[in-house]
């Protein structure tokens, strides 16, 4: 006999790229759902660094890093509020962040410089590639795509109607 805490949550795939302005919009979306469905939602952040976008893949890496550090989410959705500090700043902007959070600068400053993150990108960006993102924000879901680099609107209504479809048949597994 299986309950709630034995079931799996169900996975959103979110593909993205830190210097993007529309994966920035984009969280908006990713907080109503987090709040939403809690722990019944796992939302995955996977690396989909653009080459329009110089500084993507050492924000990708940084990311990792922030993760590794207990930090991921917030690193994230602090990168993604200052996208349009890069251009100023470069990758300082990396550095800067994990400071205003507290985590280890020298170590990201490490990591940077190291590339002990770049088979994890590569690999994402690989699978994002061989499942057809080009573009971020991407959702899959259930095994679907949606692609949010063309426009947000009503892709959130879209993944939760999914979610609720796959937690329903989830219940009645449960209760049968």
């Amino acid at each position: 006999m299986s309950d709630s805490t034995t079931t799996r949550p169900i996975v959103l795939d979110v593909w993205c790229e830190l210097q993007c302005s529309d994966c920035h919009l984009a969280l908006d979306d990713i907080r109503a759902l987090r709040a939403r469905y809690g722990d019944r939602l796992e939302v995955r952040l996977r690396h989909f660094p653009l080459d329009k976008h110089r500084h993507a893949y050492a924000a990708a890496q940084a990311a990792e890093e922030a993760a590794e550090q207990g930090q991921g989410w917030p690193y994230v959705e602090a990168v993604l509020a200052r996208t349009g500090d890069f251009d100023s700043w470069g990758e300082a902007v990396l550095l800067e962040v994990a400071r205003e959070l507290g985590l280890d600068a020298d170590e990201f400053d490490t990591a940077l410089i190291d590339g002990r993150h770049t088979l994890a990108i590569d690999a994402d960006q690989a699978e994002g590639k061989a499942i057809g993102v080009t573009g971020t924000p991407t959702y899959v879901i259930d095994g679907e795509r949606l692609d949010g680099g063309r426009s947000q609107e009503g892709l959130r209504a879209r993944i939760e109607e999914i979610t609720d479809r796959l937690l329903a048949g989830a219940d009645s597994v449960r209760t049968d």
